[in-house]
Formats: C-alpha cells, sequence, structure tokens
C-alpha cells in the first residue's frame, strides 16, 4: 500500500487484511441493527384488514428494501468513492428517524415508516462493497462483511429480545432503541472503512480496475452474459427469499418447533458465521480466478443440497429442531454469501470486465427482495392456515432442486464463456 495518507500499519498487507476485515464487519453488523429489530417482536394477536400486522410491517419493509435496490443500481454504481461514507451515514440517519416514526404514530398508520426504513437501508451493502473490491485481499475482506450479517441477524435478534425481557421496552420502541445501541460503534467502524487506500497497481493486474458505470456500461455489462445472469439471478431470488423468511421469522419457525430460548438465534447465527468466514477466506488462496469463480458454484450447490438434507433429517426425527435450524442457516447462506459478493467479483476478474461488485450485487438484490415480498404475499393469501414452520419445511424441500438446478444451469453457461474466450479448454 503506497498512498501517502494510508496509517503505516496498514502498508503490512496482513495487518490490512485483518483491519479491513473487522472493520467491514462491525460497520455492516451495526447497519442491521437499525433493520432487524422489528423482528424480534410478535405482535401476537394484531392484524390489520384480517392480515397478520407483522406480516404488514415486514412486508412493508421488504418492498422499500426491493424499491431501494432499484434505485441502487443506477446510485451504488454511480457512486464515487469520496461520497461513500457520508451517504451510508445519511442513509442510517434516514432509517432511524423512521423507527422512530414508527414508535410514535400509532397502528396501523405506522406501517408505512418501515418501508420508509427499508427504503434508505437496501443502498448500504453495494456501498460497502466499493471500499473492498477489486483487491488481490478482496475475499478475505468480503469474508469479513458477509460473516457480519449472518452473526448480526441473530445477535440484533437477541438484543432486542433482551431489551424487551429486562428493559421491558415495548414492541414499538424496540427497533428504535435497538438502533441506538449501536450508533457510536457504527460512526467507529465507518471511519475505520475510510483510513483503507484504493487498490493498488498489482491489484489491479490480479483483479481487474474498478470504477463507476453509467447507464450505457451497465446495459452492456448486462448483455454481454444475459443467459447466465438469468439463471443465476433466478436461482439467488429463491435463495433470498427462503434466507430471508427464516430471518423475518425464525422466532415463529422455533417456538412451533417446540424451542422457546432467544439465545439461540446468537448461537445458531455466529456458528454459522464463523464457518462461512472461514470457508470464504481460504479462497484468497486461490489465486487463478476461474478455478475460484468454478470452487463457489460448487459451495452454492452443496449448501442447497445441506438444506434439503438436514430437513429431511429433522422430519424423520434425526435431527433436534436447534441443530437442523443451525444447519439450514449454513446451507443457506453457503449459496447466499457468494452472491453478495464473491461470486460477481471472481466473475469480473475472469472476463476482465472493467465495472463495478456493487451494480451487479445492487441489481441481483433488487429481483430477490421482490422475491422476498411475493413469498410474504403468498404465505399470507395462499398458504395462510399453514404454519410458519411448515411453510419452511416444505420450501425448503422446492428450493433443494430448484435452486440446484439454476446454478447448474449458470455455471455451464459461464464456463462455455470462458472456454471460447480463452480459446482452449477449462480445466476446472
Amino acid at each position: 500500500m503506497t498512498t501517502t495518507n494510508t496509517p503505516a500499519f496498514l502498508r503490512n498487507p496482513a495487518l490490512f487484511t485483518l483491519f479491513g476485515a473487522v472493520a467491514a464487519f462491525c460497520a455492516y453488523a451495526c447497519m442491521f441493527a437499525f433493520r432487524k429489530g422489528i423482528t424480534a417482536a410478535t405482535f401476537e394477536g394484531m392484524a390489520f384488514a384480517g392480515v397478520s400486522y407483522k406480516i404488514w410491517l415486514i412486508t412493508a419493509q421488504v418492498l422499500g428494501y426491493a424499491v431501494s435496490k432499484r434505485i441502487g443500481v443506477k446510485v451504488v454504481s454511480e457512486m464515487s468513492p469520496g461520497h461513500r461514507a457520508l451517504n451510508m451515514l445519511l442513509f442510517v440517519g434516514i432509517a432511524w428517524l423512521a423507527l422512530l416514526g414508527f414508535a410514535l404514530v400509532p397502528a396501523p398508520y405506522n406501517i408505512v415508516f418501515l418501508f420508509l426504513n427499508g427504503l434508505p437501508l437496501g443502498l448500504l451493502y453495494g456501498i460497502m462493497l466499493g471500499f473492498l473490491e477489486g483487491r488481490k485481499q478482496t475475499d478475505a475482506l468480503v469474508a469479513g462483511l458477509t460473516a457480519s450479517f449472518i452473526f448480526a441477524s441473530g445477535f440484533v435478534k437477541t438484543v432486542a429480545l433482551m431489551l424487551r425481557a429486562n428493559w421491558g421496552v415495548s414492541e414499538f420502541w424496540l427497533p428504535f432503541v435497538t438502533g441506538a445501541l449501536f450508533v457510536v460503534p457504527l460512526l467507529v467502524s465507518v471511519y475505520a472503512l475510510t483510513l483503507l487506500p484504493p487498490p493498488t497497481p498489482e491489484d489491479r493486474a490480479l483483479r481487474t480496475e474498478r470504477k463507476p458505470m453509467n447507464a450505457a456500461e451497465r446495459r452492456s455489462f448486462v448483455q454481454s452474459f444475459l443467459p447466465g445472469l438469468v439463471l443465476l439471478i433466478a436461482s439467488y431470488v429463491l435463495l433470498s427469499a427462503f434466507r430471508d423468511f427464516r430471518d423475518n421469522f425464525g422466532p415463529e419457525i422455533l417456538r412451533d418447533a417446540g424451542v422457546d430460548n432467544f439465545g439461540i438465534f446468537a448461537q445458531t447465527e455466529t456458528l454459522v458465521a464463523v464457518g462461512i468466514l472461514v470457508v470464504m477466506a481460504l479462497l484468497q488462496r486461490v489465486t487463478d480466478n476461474f478455478r475460484a469463480f468454478a470452487l463457489l458454484n460448487g459451495i452454492m450447490l452443496l449448501g442447497g443440497a445441506l438444506v434439503g438434507l438436514s430437513t429431511w433429517a429433522y422430519s424423520a426425527g434425526m435431527l433436534p429442531p436447534g441443530v437442523w435450524f443451525m444447519l439450514t442457516g449454513m446451507g443457506l447462506y453457503m449459496g447466499y454469501v457468494p452472491c453478495n459478493g464473491l461470486y460477481f467479483e471472481r466473475l469480473i476478474a475472469s472476463f476482465r470486465y472493467v465495472s463495478t461488485v456493487g451494480f451487479i450485487v445492487t441489481l441481483a438484490d433488487w429481483y430477490a427482495y421482490l422475491g422476498s415480498v411475493s413469498v410474504l404475499l403468498y404465505k399470507n393469501f395462499g398458504q395462510g392456515s399453514l404454519s410458519y414452520h411448515d411453510f419452511f419445511v416444505n420450501g425448503a424441500y422446492v428450493l433443494a432442486v430448484l435452486y440446484s438446478g439454476l446454478v447448474v444451469g449458470s455455471f455451464v453457461y459461464f464456463r462455455q464463456r470462458f472456454r471460447t474466450r480463452v480459446g482452449e479448454p477449462v480445466a476446472v
């Protein structure tokens, strides 16, 4: 690292990787506190227009996220590096104010504030990737970032449930108060990210230059890889909708399974985060970009299989509910984590395409959150009598089959494109 403004210790590659991964982990984990506090509340017995009140809230928030991702396709891909930190803090601040509105305005009129909460938060992940992509250490850095949203989801729910149990915070104030606990750590973490120097010439040689993309460049990228992207994004929509359902209704799923221990969220998701972190960070050792891309596809397929097999074992009485819940999380995140950075990082590097990972991740997320909204609506109106637990179990089998087929199809396409590009067979 050669930038003059770079702190001396960050010029050491090992310290740079550790510092960057920890900063990314902490920053995004703090941001989750402004989104996921609502999932710890159940709002038992509350309904509006014959629909569960919590369904309304989660649907509004996810819809806000989906709209945000569509906006982010332009905003994230065109954002200059110098504006990232300030925009991140601005968007989190807007989301926090929306939670204050949710607490102050009576139900059901406060539902709209969950939409307003999701609207700015959906832009954050793509902005975060801008600090980390295009480096020889990107695999380890993004592993730290993605491990944060696995860990933070369960951790934030645990914190919120403790606030509810020990401090008597009402369900309406719970999301705002949970966010308040993470304001200072967020400020420190975002400042740490600003200390990271830009990619070096060596980074650009290994991983290809990264730069903002205008509308024409975005269209060109999509058209260049359209069949493979369609298959991959379809698989990601299935995976994300299922992961989001597990995340949003984890308390209800486990309660129906006979588990009544709010500490289990932090326990299971921490184990999942550590496992995924280790696997993704080890990919940094693979210098051949397409070989790493192939390995990521293999990990994704194993994840789909784990979801289906663990659910079958649980249904057959061979696994206790807590272990099953953890294994489904492991399987889901084995597929979800690569598509949140590393899959597209290695794809861009393999094809030497000057672009930005933030654009394509945000584009995939837009469709993914539309899928999540569709699942929520189908659960409520198409399978309203089915418990969250049974809906989740049935969905696991569907996911395992369809997801795996789509991943195989997309990889076959990209492998053929790469073979054509280099003019010789690809050994993977």
